[in-house]
């Protein structure tokens, strides 16, 4: 079988430059507005030390 993914949906509210913004920075990176969100995020956590840790990532 393969690998499931869980994901969440919620909704989110932003100004709208904003919005432009992270729309155009996506197209840049050839992700969708969505995607490039989720990478946002992912990497803000990540540098903050507050990403969750995957099943697969070995605990020291």
């Amino acid at each position: 079988m393969g690998k499931t993914q869980k994901t969440k949906s919620f909704m989110l509210r932003v100004d709208a430059d904003l919005m432009d913004a992270v729309e155009k920075w996506a197209a840049d990176e050839f992700r969708s507005t969505n995607g490039q969100i989720a990478y946002l995020l992912d990497q803000a956590l990540k540098k903050s030390g507050r990403a969750p840790r995957r099943s697969s990532e070995p605990t020291e």
